[in-house]
């Protein structure tokens, strides 16, 4: 083998690494222009008619919400499922409903591709196992959250989420939640938590807040918590990050260690909010 031909060897790893490097480098230019250049003023009108939590959000927060927005909508595909139409209003509102979560910290949803949305609640198949048994069953979903980068809506609770911010219930916090979750590779309620945070802090808050919203569940009583959230430590993660957007005053009174929690990951306060 002549020198040259040894040396273009040696070279390829080297330039393969210097590519990817530079398609990384301009991935991120792109991404940061786009959440430097926001929304238009039509988009953002449509954005706060559309979502009246967003209403709330503190002035110098709304910058940084309408950048993970334009970020959003570049970077996800959105199907029409059971000949629904999406118009724009439609994509902003999931976009700016979802990119609540992100909002305050470095984190994104780096593997999210696709969102598909239904006219109403659509059908999905459940498998579940009991030893060597496995069963199938049709369940009826509002949402539908997958690991491998896809997020199913109903349109109609999209909707009747946004439009109600008080009530603890909304399908695409919910969902993305789940999305958030599984930036760690696993949906289980233990997310990447922020820089500095202590995890056996966060294990110890969350599974004596599990623990007493299960107990509230079995003997009928009422919490701020939606119940659903006794299913798994997944759901009580996805119920809690509703009520930390839609009933904080309520969460931070009635949970007071878990909204700490959570505002010291997602580097937000909502209680404080307008």
């Amino acid at each position: 083998m002549s020198t040259v031909v040894v040396l273009v060897l040696l070279a390829l790893p080297v330039l393969a690494g210097l590519y990817l490097w530079w398609s990384g480098q301009r991935r991120a230019r792109h991404r940061q222009a786009l959440i430097e250049t926001g929304l238009r003023p039509a988009q953002r009108r449509a954005i706060l008619e559309q979502v009246p939590l967003v209403k709330r959000l503190p002035e110098e927060l709304m910058p940084a919400l309408e950048g993970r927005v334009a970020l959003f909508l570049e970077q996800v595909e959105f199907v029409a499922c059971e000949g629904i139409e999406l118009d724009e209003e439609m994509r902003l509102s999931i976009a700016a409903q979802a990119s609540l979560i992100p909002l305050g910290g470095a984190l994104w949803y780096d593997e999210l591709s696709t969102v598909l949305v239904y006219p109403g609640a659509f059908r999905s198949r459940m498998v579940s196992h009991d030893g060597y048994v496995v069963s199938e069953a049709e369940v009826v979903r509002l949402g539908e959250s997958w690991s491998r980068g896809q997020v199913v809506l109903s349109w109609a609770d999209v909707e009747s989420g946004a439009a109600n911010p008080d009530d603890g219930r909304n399908v695409v916090l919910h969902e993305f939640a789940h999305q958030f979750d599984d930036l760690t590779g696993a949906t289980n309620g233990v997310p990447v938590l922020a820089e500095g945070q202590d995890f056996e802090t966060w294990e110890r808050v969350f599974l004596r807040a599990y623990t007493r919203l299960r107990r509230r569940a079995e003997t009928g009583r009422g919490s701020v918590l939606d119940t659903y959230g006794a299913q798994s430590h997944a759901e009580f993660f996805a119920v809690a990050i509703e009520a930390f957007f839609e009933k904080p005053k309520a969460l931070h009174e009635d949970e007071p260690e878990l909204y700490g929690q959570l505002t010291e990951l997602l580097k937000l306060d909502p209680a404080r909010w307008g």
